[in-house]
Parts: structure tokens; sequence; C-alpha cells
């Protein structure tokens, strides 16, 4: 397969009519295997696996601690810019939102930066509305080269790229890149994403091949949940993640499971999915691919992310703030992405993570352990 092959994916409404087709019999069969194909995911995440919820998590749990042991990776969100030139209807940062913008310069993001170092943070997520022309390739570059001697893992959640500016930022010292397709149903998608460069569907659909050409340690996938079927979507997304892991053999992945939150401009979920359509959605996810790093945030409350996480998530958001300047610069000043749910500090999560038996997780890499293979 040529590296420059576009990722294939299958019909949306005849994978649809298979999914839905998927009896109790189909789900038991993919239980029964250790290995498990996009067919098996397609009955885990399908409605006849709702009465095998507890078997599911069972063996999820199992397959996490055997992976990845008691232990999890905690990171924050740094949000340096909202500054944005798409309009996305369910997100605050859309650029017809009437709030204001603001881009972090050098000595605002130092100050965010060792904030979060003070706290005892190793992984920093670099987060930033598409708006090219103040927050590019120099600005991501400069703020790696600037943070980068601080911290252990800096990762990156902006605008797509080309091969080559992912190629400079890893020399930078970029870790990983996290693009999420929002959905990868085109009619919706092309009905929430209207203005921008986030309108071109193939081009964001192509990102992360292009951040593995260039060596990116980690590629993280995920879907908006909430904007089409959920259990379509995830089935998409597995079809993405097997092509990835056919093209960017090198990198590992992780997955993310947003769901819609409030945000400025009122926007309501037209799909929305329960808790315990969560639960069985990270639970499928853990048993068809069990190096599968993922990550859960603070979009979802205190008490079920608690649960959730002895179901398979290995990485955890703490003390999140969703606006430029949110922990030491502007922390009164509402500029945020969307509206967070578990309001808990560090030390609390700390103390829940340590009170379920498992071990939080501040630095599991350095570069200096990196073996250059590209």
């Amino acid at each position: 397969m040529s590296i420059h092959e576009p990722v294939q994916l299958p019909d949306w409404q005849t994978a649809g009519l298979s999914l839905y087709a998927k009896t109790e019999a189909d789900v038991e069969r993919a239980l029964a295997r250790s290995q498990r194909s996009i067919e098996d995911f397609m009955a885990l995440v399908s409605p006849a696996a709702r009465p095998y919820l507890e078997v599911m998590a069972q063996r999820s749990h199992q397959l996490t601690v055997q992976r990845f042991g008691r232990t999890q990776q905690l990171f924050a969100p740094l949000y340096v810019s909202n500054a944005c030139a798409n309009e996305c209807d369910y997100c605050g940062f859309s650029m017809s939102n009437r709030v204001r913008r603001k881009v972090l310069n050098d000595s605002e993001l130092a100050r965010e930066a060792d904030f979060l170092k003070r706290q005892g943070f190793e992984h920093l997520l670099l987060v930033a509305g598409e708006a090219p022309r103040v927050a590019g390739v120099e600005y991501f570059e400069r703020a790696l080269r600037q943070l980068g001697p601080t911290v252990a893992q800096i990762s990156l959640e902006v605008q797509p790229m080309a091969t080559e500016e992912y190629r400079r930022l890893h020399r930078a010292g970029l870790h990983a890149v996290l693009v999420y397709q929002e959905t990868y149903h085109r009619p919706t998608y092309r009905s929430h994403h209207t203005r921008g460069n986030k309108a071109d569907y193939d081009q964001r659909l192509a990102a992360l091949g292009r951040a593995g050409d260039a060596g990116i340690h980690r590629l993280g996938l995920g879907v908006l949940l909430g904007l089409a079927d959920w259990r379509l979507d995830s089935l998409m997304a597995a079809y993405h993640l097997r092509y990835l892991e056919r093209r960017c053999w090198r990198s590992r992945f992780s997955m993310s499971f947003p769901r819609l939150r409030p945000a400025e401009g009122g926007f309501q979920a037209p799909h929305p999915l329960s808790d315990a359509d969560l639960v069985q959605l990270i639970c499928a996810w853990r048993l068809f691919s069990p190096e599968l790093e993922l990550s859960l945030s603070t979009r979802e409350p205190a008490s079920l992310r608690e649960h959730l996480l002895p179901l398979g998530v290995t990485s955890l958001s703490a003390g999140s703030s969703t606006r430029p300047g949110g922990y030491a610069v502007e922390p009164e000043i509402a500029l945020e992405q969307f509206s967070i749910d578990d309001n808990r500090s560090l030390k609390d999560v700390v103390a829940a993570v340590q009170r379920l038996d498992y071990q939080p997780v501040w630095k599991d890499w350095d570069p200096h352990l990196h073996v250059e293979l590209w």
C-alpha cells in the first residue's frame, strides 16, 4: 500500500445496516476471541451488546491492567489561543461568536506552563483554535522550543498541517498530534462546518497520516460524540485506526471520547449518548485494541470519571481550564471553548485515583529514550 493512499471508509448507510443487524450470537463470538476484527468491534458497539455490558467491563478492566498496570497518566490542556477562522456551530471559539480573542505571547505562555509545572504536570497538551495567521507553525515551533526543556511531553491539538510542518515541529520536540475528525458522516460534517479550512473533510481526514509520515510518536483520534450516530462514527474511527496502524506503524495511537458540552452559542447535541452508551464504547475500544491509549477529559462529571477509570481509561486530564490564560494569566475571564464538568482540583483528582488503587503517572516518556526510525 502506498503511504499516500487515501483513507478508505465504508459507505455509511451500508455499514449501519450491518451494525444494527448484529445479534447476541455475534457479540458472544466477539467476546470469545482473543484478537478482534472490525466485524467484532461492530458487534461490541451494537445494541445487541447491551446485555453483555458487565462482561465487557470485566474483560476490559483485565486487559487494561494486563497491558498498562494500575496506572493513570495525568495531563493538562494548555489553551494558547481562542482565535479561529472556522465556523463550527458547536464550538465556543467559532469565528462568529462574540467572545474576546486572545493569543498567549511568550511571557504569558511561560506563566501558564510554570503554573502547571508547579502543580506537578509533565505532560502538556497545547490547544488552540484554527487561525494559522496568528498561531501557525512558527508560533508552535517557538512554543515547543520554549517549553521543551521544562516538561517531558508536549502534544498539540491545533489545526491540521502539512507533512513538512509536522516534521519541523517533530524536530522541535513535539511528542503527539491529536486531530479529531469530529464526525465521519460527510453530510453531518458539512452541515456543522460551514466556513474556513475545517470545512474540508478530506484534508482533515488525511492529517494524522501526514503527522505519522513526519515521525510524530503518538497520533490521537476521536469523534465529537453527539454530532451523529455514535455507534457508526466509532466504527468509522476503527477503520481509520486500522489504516493508520498499517501506514504509520512506528507510531503509537490514542483514542479520546469528547461528548458535546454546552458552549457559547447554545448548541445542543443532535444525537446525545447516555452514560451507559459511553461505558459500552470505552469497553468496546479496549477489547478491540488492547494497546490503544484511552483518554478521558474533564468534560465528564467527577463521579462518572471515577466509575469509567477502571474500565479501560489510561489517561486523564485534571484541574483543567479551556480558555487561554485560564490558569495564571486571566483566570477570571470567560474565553472558554466549552464548559467542563469535573471542576475538582488536581489534588482531589490525584486523591481519587489513589483511592481506586491506581498510581498517578506524571511522566512515562523522555525524548532521550526515543530511537529515531525515520
